[in-house]
């Protein structure tokens, strides 16, 4: 039985691909670009957030909006019911990184006449996004396919974990998920860490990115600094990190001295609950044992972020 798929969110998006089931998404959310090419199908939701302002002011927007009681994003339900879905798919984890439930469901109550069954994720730690893409999987008739792409996945984890193991000592390392205001990732992000040979001191795992101030960061002073900013890429992430490098405390950090701060893709890899974790945890691997580790995401996934003395030292030595 084939099906037609609506999904509203990137990581599940990713998820029914690597799944086997790209040939059934009808529609997808304005934040779907991957893999490469599911861009041709239409967006079925939009953002109320103008994404082109700083990151203070993207959080100033999403807080009013959110404490209004209001959705951060629109869902078109003329174009879903257009598209005649038999499944959606959206999630509960964050009304931020996507359409929420309620938005989905007003949709579907209010126009879409094609009953579609709807499949909410709610990824909160790793072992969620397993069962998220067990639940997809059984939503779109086989279940089989979800064990077994848990199971590839899993032991990619499990094969990094063995190697990285015995490494001693292992480097601390903050992620920072938002620079202005200052936000630890949480969630997932410890432990795929911790499978990378880190050690975080400041995420908790399976629950939500939380909000520091930067004597916070100071005061745990960790061997490396990852910049992950949700819903940017390395270039952006980049430009956003000015507000946070404005502070005198940000000189003084032992990562920032010693030129051990990078700048991931966040969009891509660390923000998106689904296959390409793997990848996130190799990312990390890449940068905190550079000596032992070379998966091929230097460049794509991360980069070095450098002080202006420091690029200038490399520019004449």
């Amino acid at each position: 039985m084939s099906h037609r798929v609506v999904s509203l969110i990137a990581s599940a998006t990713e998820i029914v691909c690597a799944l086997g089931f790209e040939d059934e998404l009808v529609g997808r959310s304005h934040e779907c670009d991957y893999p490469p090419g599911i861009e041709r199908l239409p967006a079925c939701c939009s953002s109320k957030v103008k994404v082109e302002a700083s990151s203070r002011e993207i959080d100033d927007q999403v807080r009013s909006l959110v404490g209004d009681g209001l959705s951060v994003y629109r869902v078109d339900p003329d174009l879903l019911n257009r598209l005649a879905p038999t499944v959606i798919v959206t999630q509960t984890q964050c009304d931020v990184c996507a359409a929420s439930l309620e938005d989905v469901e007003h949709a579907v109550c209010e126009l879409v006449t094609s009953n579609p069954v709807l499949v909410s994720l709610e990824p909160m730690a790793l072992g969620d996004v397993w069962k998220d893409i067990r639940s997809v999987a059984a939503a779109l008739g086989d279940p089989a396919r979800g064990d077994a792409l848990v199971a590839r996945l899993r032991t990619r984890l499990d094969d990094l974990r063995a190697r990285t193991r015995t490494i001693q000592p292992r480097p601390t390392v903050g992620c920072i998920e938002w620079t202005d205001p200052l936000m630890m990732a949480g969630n997932w992000v410890p432990e795929l860490v911790e499978i990378a040979g880190g050690i975080d001191p400041l995420g908790e795992a399976g629950k939500h990115s939380g909000y520091v101030e930067i004597e916070r960061l100071a005061e745990t002073d960790p061997d490396v600094i990852a910049i992950m900013p949700c819903g940017f890429d390395i270039e952006r992430g980049a430009r956003e990190m000015a507000p946070l490098v404005a502070h005198p405390e940000w000189r003084q950090l032992s990562a920032v001295r010693a030129g051990r701060v990078v700048v991931t893709d966040g969009n891509q890899y660390f923000n998106r609950p689904g296959p390409r974790l793997v990848e996130s945890a190799e990312i990390l691997a890449e940068f905190l044992h550079p000596d032992q580790f070379d998966f091929g995401h230097f460049g794509r996934g991360w980069t070095w972020w450098e002080t202006p003395e420091q690029a200038r030292r490399r520019r004449t030595g």
